[in-house]
């Protein structure tokens, strides 16, 4: 809930930003493979492995039999929470990293590890040395990072290396960790200090999952997609970032390769509905608290999205250096998107906040003040184009879902201000909502298509129709909504049922892209509101296969490959994971859930 590290099926940490996800990368191999740093640790003579989470945890578990015994690796990030005294002691020290732990369970185990850290995403080459024979400092730059091993540390390529075996019965330790946030030099640390780490991180995330209120078929992938949305929000600050990673490739060898390590308010606002559906309404406040706060209460100013501190300028720049993701280059930091106009995000917003309330969240003055003036700057503006949610970087248009969004606006205040008796120009919202939802009607339904369509005087879907009956705009069986259904399954579905957000259209930007995990959720979605519960089910049970297998989904999927596409894990579609696996339960047993009521 600070950073992030993605640890290989080898043992290999080939990622990893600390002390804030969006933090320059030192472990980056991940983007080039020769200049990126990496952390391995790996028995020798491994004959098979497999990995799991511990249950209920973000705890990761790689077990392995090699030729000479059999043990497992343990690798976590230890969990710090703002209170005093420290309930970790891993925060006396200062820690922010990543603790491994590798134990042998039968035999003799032999072991490599190698820790070769590269700062600023693999540019810079640290200068590296020991300070005690446990213990090494890399630095590059204003970055350095504190590499420890029980075993001891030798220096090799500007970094540390550590072998032995172990018996039956011993561990071995092993971490890396944000040396700037120390106010002193590294001490080595005691076994009894990370064993003490991983017990309160464990204890943490037990105590966290034990929260989720749904029990239905779709269990435990439902806690491991709360779990990744939880451990994807900065707790500093409350903001939930889009993925922990940049540019890895929407295709293998483009250029659509972006960075998603900032808080995107659609993003974060539709993770709201999906925690809150399954018992967790505390994020809700913890959001709701991140956007007064980080939009100071101007409507006028608000951005499409935001650094984990609220920063509002996230430049975007190319790293010509780095190779890309299996050669797919550029690789991005910063987004330039955070400059674009984006009509939706005034409806993610509105809605949050109805969600927020029907989940016991209380909407005081002052909150109501600032929904207020997000109401009238959609009423000055609904009616003016913009870059619409995938974020085109063609121009801006009339699009849809867009206007849709304008429309929720108005309705989630209307219903706000009739339900709590609060102040507000109640007749004029209406007014205003009839004429959105009149214009969407006769301006986006293109009669010729027999479908909504992606803009005004378009041709072409849009995946983002599906919405519509989501946030209740129109019901799935409406006749215009059913027919948009069921041409997006004839021309924006692979023949696994997976769906594109959109074909044939500029979108400013090169190459192309695989199917949208999402948007396959929002077509099981409106299947299981036209009463296609089979239908729903099958497309819901492909789309799990898009998963790792430790559960985790990427953006985006390429049927023909078996390939993640995208950065990874992805919020959005653990998000919309979430929401199908509740929808589906409920009309499966009537699974008894809040989520049909609650838009």
């Amino acid at each position: 809930m600070h950073g992030s590290a993605l640890v290989g099926r080898g043992g290999s940490i080939d990622w990893c930003c600390i002390p804030r996800f969006d933090s320059a990368a030192f472990f980056s191999r991940i983007l080039d493979s020769t200049k990126g740093g990496f952390f391995k640790l790996w028995p020798t003579d491994v004959v098979r492995s497999s990995r799991r989470y511990l249950p209920n945890t973000n705890i990761l578990e790689t077990s392995f039999t090699t030729g000479t015994g059999s043990g497992f690796l343990l690798d976590f990030m230890p969990v710090h929470r703002y209170s005093s005294p420290p309930w970790n002691p891993m925060e006396n020290t200062g820690f922010q990293g990543v603790v491994r732990i590798l134990q042998c369970t039968r035999g003799q185990l032999g072991f490599e590890m190698e820790c070769r850290p590269r700062f600023d995403y693999g540019k810079i080459v640290p200068h590296s040395s020991l300070s005690n024979p446990n213990t090494g400092i890399a630095h590059g730059g204003s970055d350095a990072v504190s590499v420890y091993c029980s075993a001891g540390l030798s220096m090799v390529n500007d970094g540390f290396q550590a072998d032995g075996e172990i018996l039956e019965g011993e561990k071995l330790y092993a971490t890396v960790s944000n040396q700037m946030s120390c106010s002193h030099s590294p001490e080595p640390l005691h076994s009894t200090e990370l064993e003490k780490g991983l017990a309160d991180t464990s204890a943490f995330w037990e105590a966290w999952a034990a929260l989720c209120t749904f029990r239905g078929e779709h269990y435990e992938a439902v806690l491991r997609s709360a779990l990744t949305l939880k451990a994807l929000t900065y707790a500093p600050s409350g903001g939930l970032v889009a993925a922990p990673t940049t540019s890895l490739p929407e295709a293998i060898g483009g250029k659509r390769n972006w960075d998603y390590r900032y808080t995107w308010i659609r993003d974060a606002t539709f993770a709201i509905y999906a925690l809150s559906i399954i018992g967790y309404t505390e994020e809700g406040r913890d959001f709701k608290n991140w956007l007064e706060r980080n939009t100071s209460g101007k409507a006028a100013d608000l951005q499409v999205m935001y650094g984990l501190g609220g920063e509002r300028n996230l430049k975007e720049l190319e790293i010509p250096e780095l190779d890309g993701y299996r050669l797919s280059r550029p690789v991005r930091i910063g987004n330039r998107a955070y400059s674009q106009f984006q009509l939706d995000i005034y409806g993610e917003i509105m809605d949050s906040a109805h969600i927020f309330r029907k989940f016991g969240g209380a909407v005081d003055s002052g909150y109501w003040e600032y929904l207020r003036k997000v109401v009238n700057f959609v009423i000055d503006h609904w009616n003016e184009p913009d870059e619409g949610i995938w974020e085109s970087r063609g121009g801006r248009e009339h699009f849809v879902f867009s206007k849709v969004m304008c429309w929720v606006a108005l309705d989630r205040a209307i219903r706000a201000a009739t339900d709590l008796d609060l102040p507000g120009d109640i007749e004029r919202w209406k007014e205003v909502r009839k004429k959105i939802q009149a214009e969407i009607l006769d301006k986006g339904y293109s009669q010729e298509k027999g479908a909504f369509v992606q803009s005004y005087g378009s041709r072409n879907l849009d995946a983002s129709s599906l919405m519509m009956p989501l946030v209740g705009f129109l019901p799935a069986t409406d006749e215009k909504m059913e027919s948009t259904i069921r041409a997006i399954q004839a021309e924006l579905t692979n023949p696994e049922g997976f769906v594109y957000r959109y074909k044939d259209f500029d979108d400013g930007l090169d190459g192309t892209e695989g199917s949208f995990i999402i948007c396959t959720f929002w077509l099981a979605d409106n299947l299981i509101q036209l009463g296609e519960v089979d239908a729903a089910r099958k497309l819901f049970d492909s789309a799990m296969t898009c998963a790792n297998d430790l559960g985790l989904l990427s953006e985006e999927f390429d049927t023909e490959t078996g390939e993640m596409l995208g950065n990874f894990p992805q919020a959005f579609s653990h998000l919309a994971m979430i929401n199908t696996a509740v929808h589906l339960q409920e009309a499966i047993d009537g699974y008894s859930s809040q989520a049909r009521s609650n838009r």
